[in-house]
């Protein structure tokens, strides 16, 4: 059987960015704290915790005094920062360089809207570590979206400018834009154009991997998908592989491979999330071959 591996599968720059610092700053032998997991994968979390990178929740970060605490790539809101000012915490920031420009010019247009009313509408997944900080970094005035349900919330005869959290779905995000715009529309038809700013936040290659995996996914008799469970941008992205390949197959470990998904195959391909380390797919494509 054949076994291909996706090319542009594993950690996003972002992500790989945030390792690497991780791992600069535990060479030294310093205990080294992390304000969540640095990684949607509990796999290359537990390679990390065996070099010494603890992460903790954020009750035990404010309870922490002189030492050293890691922002991993998905970012933190103001209120973190402050927080590490005030008890003597030195940030080692693994920002992803495009949340923080997008942090940055969410509290810009957060600013210079106030007198307009402008309202902050963040499309992303409740809960999610960037979709925190880019709501802290909103103020009172941001609003999060997850879907179309949640926008009732928004008040179409005010200003509304739209960002995307980076790894959400491009296509999903135009949908919503598109109804913000028609509902603007209806309710102010003279301003459809000037009351809705849409901002291209979602992250290049996070996008661009979309179509990518498609074409490969449509290419492979059987498709492997490496991810942790708990990664949204693993979820979205394996669904785009099912959509056009019915034998498409979810595993966040090795062990979970079975035999059987191969029966008749002739070729096989293996891909991941922007959370799933290279040498962990590179694993599960030898033992694949192996089958």
């Amino acid at each position: 059987m054949k076994v291909d591996i996706e090319q542009s599968s594993g950690f996003c720059f972002g992500v790989e960015n945030a390792v690497a610092i991780a791992e600069d700053a535990l060479r030294n032998g310093e205990t080294v704290y992390c304000l969540g997991e640095i990684v949607h994968n509990d796999i290359e979390v537990s390679r990390l915790t065996g070099l010494g990178l603890k992460a903790i929740t954020y009750e035990e970060f404010a309870n922490l005094r002189d030492c050293k605490v890691l922002i991993r790539a998905h970012g933190e809101p103001p209120s973190t920062y402050a927080k590490a000012r005030e008890n003597n915490i030195t940030i080692i920031d693994a920002t992803c360089p495009i949340v923080r420009s997008m942090q940055e010019k969410i509290r810009k247009v957060a600013e210079l809207s106030r007198d307009e009313r402008g309202q902050i509408v963040i499309y992303g997944k409740e809960g999610h570590a960037e979709v925190i900080g880019l709501m802290g970094a909103a103020g009172p005035r941001g609003i999060l979206v997850t879907g179309k349900g949640d926008l009732h919330r928004i008040d179409y005869t005010r200003p509304v400018f739209l960002f995307s959290q980076t790894t959400k779905s491009k296509v999903q995000y135009e949908v919503v834009a598109e109804i913000i715009r028609l509902n603007i529309e209806k309710v102010s038809p003279d301003h459809s154009s000037s009351n809705l700013k849409v901002h291209n936040t979602i992250c290049r290659q996070v996008s661009g991997r979309e179509p990518r995996l498609r074409e490969f996914a449509m290419k492979h008799h059987v498709i492997i998908f490496v991810s942790g469970r708990n990664s949204s941008n693993g979820r979205m992205l394996f669904e785009v592989c099912l959509k056009v390949n019915p034998r498409s197959h979810f595993i966040s470990s090795p062990d979970e491979l079975n035999p059987e998904w191969f029966r008749g195959a002739a070729s096989a391909g293996v891909c991941g999330a922007t959370s799933t380390p290279r040498w962990l797919i590179q694993e599960v494509a030898e033992l694949v071959a192996a089958m």
